[in-house]
This record gives C-alpha cells, sequence and structure tokens, in this order.
C-alpha cells in the first residue's frame, strides 16, 4: 500500500512480504539469497510472510525454514520443495484500494492472508529484477525494498546500462550486442561482427547473456571456433547477447546502500584470480565459495574514487534501497565500470553484505535499513 492510503495500525508491527524464486535461470540463488534474510528479519519488529515463486511463475505459500533454502552437498534449492502445497495460489490484488493478499487451493473457499506493508523481492534476473514485478507492485500500491521500475529495467539490460553510464560520463569498456533478429536472420553477418570487434580489441571475448546474472550462461572464448557453442549457450538464457573484450586489471566491487540522507558507499572488495576457474564463474561464486578480499587493498585515493563512481552509478540509474557496482581496475591504473546489480545476491558469502560489514553495517542491520528505506516512500511518481 502507498504512504496515502496506508491503514497500518499503529500497534501492530509492519508485515513484509518476501518474495523469491521465480522464472528466470538464478530461480535456486533467490532462494538461497531469501532464506540467509528470513533468517536475519528482526520478527520482534516485523512480521514476516514468505512467497516463493515457481519456475512456471506460480506463487505459493512456503516454509518460513531458512536450513532448507540454503545449497546442501552442491545441490540447489527450488521454491517447489518449500511450498506448502503443490497446488495452493498466493494472489497479491492490482487494485491499491483492495490490499489483501488471498491464498487459494482448488476446491476451497479463498482465504484472506490480510495486508503487507513492504514486500522484499529477492528475486534475480528477468521476471524480478528486471522492473516487471516491480510494475505489478506499483499498481498494487504497495511499498518494496530495492529500485523501480525504470531503474530495475536498465539495471537488468546490460547494453541500456552502458549506454546510461556512457551519457553520464562513466568509463565503460568497449562492447557489442547480437540482438536475436540479427543472429537468426543472418548469422554470417552476426558472425562477422563478432570476429570484427575482436578484431579490433583482441581475443578472448567474453559472451553473455544481456539481460542476465550471477555469471550464468557467461563464456570466455579465446578464438573464433568457441563462438557459436558460446552463443548458444548465452542465448538459452536471454536470446539478446553482450559482447565484451578482455580487460587486463583487477576485479573491484563495490557496495551502495540508502541512508536517510542520501547513498552512501561500502570499503571496496576485491575479487581475487581465480585459479581453479577460467573466470569468476557461477561455480566460483556459489558452490566452491570463492573468497573475495575485503577491504580491497587499495590506496586512499583509489578507495576515494571507486566510491565516487559507485554512487555516480546508483545515480545514473535512479537506483533505490541498494547496488552493487562492479568495476576493473586497468593496468593504467583507471576504473572501469562493468556493470551493476539493483538486488547483488544475499547469500552468506556474497561481497555486498560482507563490504558492508566491513563498513560497520552488519547483515541484521543491513536487512533492516533496507526494509525502512522502502517503507519511507511511496510508490507512484517521486
Amino acid at each position: 500500500m502507498s504512504s496515502e492510503t496506508s491503514t497500518q495500525s499503529p500497534d501492530r508491527k509492519p508485515r513484509v512480504a518476501v518474495v523469491f524464486g521465480g522464472r528466470s535461470s538464478e530461480h535456486a540463488i533467490s532462494v538461497v539469497t531469501a532464506g540467509a534474510v528470513l533468517a536475519a528479519i528482526d520478527r520482534t519488529k516485523y512480521d514476516v510472510l514468505p512467497i516463493g515463486i515457481t519456475t512456471d511463475g506460480r506463487w505459493a505459500l512456503t516454509a518460513d525454514d531458512p536450513e532448507r533454502m540454503a545449497i546442501a552437498d552442491r545441490v540447489l534449492p527450488n521454491v517447489e520443495q518449500l511450498a506448502q502445497s503443490p497446488d495452493g495460489t498466493v494472489v497479491l490484488p492490482v487494485d491499491p484500494t483492495a490490499r489483501e493478499i488471498v491464498y487459494s487451493e482448488p476446491g476451497t473457499v479463498p482465504k484472506a492472508l490480510g495486508e503487507v506493508d513492504v514486500v522484499f523481492p529477492m528475486l534475480h534476473g528477468p521476471y524480478g529484477e528486471d522492473g516487471t514485478l516491480q510494475g505489478m507492485l506499483e499498481l498494487s500500491g504497495v511499498p518494496y525494498v530495492g529500485a523501480g521500475v525504470l531503474a530495475s529495467a536498465v539495471g537488468q539490460d546490460k547494453e541500456y546500462m552502458k549506454r546510461v553510464f556512457i551519457s553520464y560520463g562513466l568509463p565503460v569498456g568497449p562492447y557489442e550486442v547480437i540482438r536475436p533478429r540479427e543472429w537468426h536472420t543472418d548469422p554470417a553477418a552476426a558472425r562477422k561482427k563478432i570476429v570484427d570487434f575482436a578484431g579490433e580489441h583482441g581475443w578472448p571475448l567474453f559472451i553473455k547473456p544481456a539481460r542476465g546474472g550471477s555469471s550464468m550462461g557467461i563464456t570466455k572464448v579465446d578464438d573464433l571456433s568457441g563462438l557459436d557453442e558460446a552463443v548458444a549457450e548465452a542465448q538459452r538464457h536471454d536470446p539478446k547477447i553482450i559482447v565484451e573484450s578482455l580487460l587486463r586489471g583487477r576485479e573491484i566491487e563495490c557496495g551502495v546502500l540508502e541512508f536517510e540522507d542520501g547513498p552512501r558507499a561500502s570499503v571496496p572488495a576485491e575479487i581475487p584470480p581465480v585459479t581453479a576457474h577460467d573466470f569468476y564463474d557461477f561455480e566460483a561464486k556459489y558452490i566452491d565459495s570463492a573468497a573475495g578480499i575485503v577491504p580491497a587493498p587499495l590506496t586512499e585515493d583509489e578507495t576515494r574514487r571507486i566510491q565516487e563512481l559507485a554512487v555516480r552509478a546508483f545515480d545514473a540509474v535512479s537506483c533505490e534501497g541498494l547496488v552493487r557496482a562492479d568495476f576493473f581496475l586497468t593496468e593504467d591504473g583507471e576504473f572501469v565500470i562493468n556493470e551493476i546489480n539493483t538486488m547483488p545476491g544475499f547469500t552468506p558469502i556474497s561481497m555486498y553484505p560482507r563490504m558492508w560489514q566491513e563498513s560497520g553495517v552488519g547483515y541484521p542491520e543491513l536487512v533492516d535499513r533496507l526494509i525502512q528505506a522502502a517503507l519511507r516512500r511511496s510508490t507512484g511518481l517521486r
């Protein structure tokens, strides 16, 4: 509900719906992230309603059981395992004057679950982090954690993210975009476009889904022989792909968090070279727990510069709540922004909470600040 229409009783706790899972290929990571958040929310301060979205898009009531939401023995969790019913459905009305969430099962009378004061959308990738869910919540008049519709959409699409960064004078590395029509109608011309890009910027290249995350669907290509396979892998996640050149240097990340007086940057972290993997891929991030260095061993001037750039990126995309900004510190001492994540991972090993822990904001306080920032905002134009 919006702040203009809120009917929350002053003697009841705010109710937080933690929404997770979803239809994207990052479903399992969303479940893991939500488990960590559920374990950290202060139950003396908030009522909590866990809602999982299955891989086919059904909204389900789930167990409030963070332990079952973790990666165990390299096995990834999913919403179907947590759902209280295989057929039950949660419905969030799009009418802001009718704010009760309704739960129904086949053959039973729908049951009202009460109002929700704020949604914590722990979704990664399309159909959740890309503005689609945010648009639905705007229609419903329900405040939510994180970026709004535009910022979520831009932050999900690496092409338009980079275009915005360039327009704001932020340093961006070379890239090329291959749209689905290009690859399907004239693959030879699309392939030549990539080869010409490699001729200008050199091999290896990184072939990525344009609107994906968690390092899924990314392939490092050393020459032409692996190109078609890499494109096919990226297109399994997104028909539009982005091609990036290798930037030689150090991988540095920085968190941005919305405080009462505006966004602030955390201490940065460094992702060291991962010897067991070709690059910092999904396995390195979530399965093998590659360790980042927090804080990054930077000079005071380098730390100040990356913090300034991270906040500028946050503002350029009109973000709210939080962002993790990923950079390369090149061999000539310049910071180049690679991308932002408007809903970065919150798993126990994720870099965003680790950076804020080192900055003096522990995990429970971090979660609380995000909820409070959402409750302070109204929905609609702002």
